[in-house]
């Protein structure tokens, strides 16, 4: 009997939708959810033979394909990715990072390098610490920090995906389900779709269940699933994604000359 296939996703409130159902829509796999990096990590060396993860990891492996048209994506504000800046754009001199997403921190790179030509001096942000306790010019916050946005006067506040979204008129993915070489899918590509689609058809379920422990209302919770992401990844999507990583190459953020790897699972739109 073959071993079951090994799953990885992060334990996020924007990866519930992507695994409503797991057990119901892929009994043949077993699901792990952890940190973005050590599943990245954990496809890389083998220990997972898919896995949803950031789309800067997947620039830097051209052996991994993409096996689902299930992802976690924008069309406009995301509003769980924000730069606030203490003054204008052009003025950014120094970068605080909130730890937690790559891809995030690539996207901003490319928003201020492209459009402005800032290049600003980069710095850490560690978890369990508040905008309060860097002087940086600019701060990049992700997930639960962003949505409640900090106390504070800010000159400008972006939220990435409308900044991207508005740029280059494309959507912006932030993460897909990516096999490593040689994994014989078993009909996962199948199951991940039927989960993603089970899971937007209870969206109000979810948002009921994981609201209060973010400290978000429910209501507020189901407009971030429903209104602020996007979860299939159609053509515009593959387009957005591509010119994510030209633009990320160009400065030195991915390898360049990766061609992606897509499984017969792209749908239009």
């Amino acid at each position: 009997m073959s071993r079951k296939l090994r799953v990885g996703a992060v334990n996020y409130l924007n990866t519930k939708p992507l695994i409503y159902g797991w057990e119901q829509h892929a009994h043949e796999a077993d699901l792990v959810l952890d940190y973005p990096s050590r599943l990245a990590e954990d496809l890389a060396e083998g220990r997972l033979d898919v896995a949803l993860i950031p789309s800067v990891e997947f620039f830097h492996d051209p052996t991994y394909t993409i096996v689902s048209n299930a992802c976690i994506a924008c069309r406009g504000p995301v509003l769980s990715v924000k730069l606030f800046s203490r003054g204008p754009i052009e003025k950014v001199r120094t970068l605080a990072l909130d730890d937690g997403s790559r891809t995030s921190v690539a996207l901003v790179r490319v928003l201020l390098e492209e459009r402005y030509g800032v290049k600003p001096q980069l710095e850490r942000l560690p978890l369990d610490a508040s905008i309060d306790d860097t002087q940086a010019d600019a701060v990049l916050l992700i997930g639960d920090r962003a949505i409640h946005s900090p106390r504070g006067r800010f000159e400008v506040v972006w939220d990435l995906g409308d900044e991207w979204c508005r740029w280059t008129e494309l959507p912006f993915v932030f993460a897909m389900w990516v096999a490593r070489a040689g994994v014989e899918l078993s009909g996962i590509d199948v199951a991940l779709a039927a989960a993603r689609d089970a899971g937007l058809a209870h969206l109000p379920e979810i948002a009921a269940r994981e609201a209060a422990p973010l400290g978000l209302t429910q209501p507020q919770c189901l407009s971030y699933l429903r209104d602020n992401l996007y979860f299939y990844l159609q053509e515009r999507e593959l387009r957005g994604l591509e010119l994510f990583y030209n633009k990320a190459a160009q400065l030195g953020l991915a390898p360049a000359g990766v061609e992606f790897g897509i499984h017969n699972c792209q749908a239009s739109g």
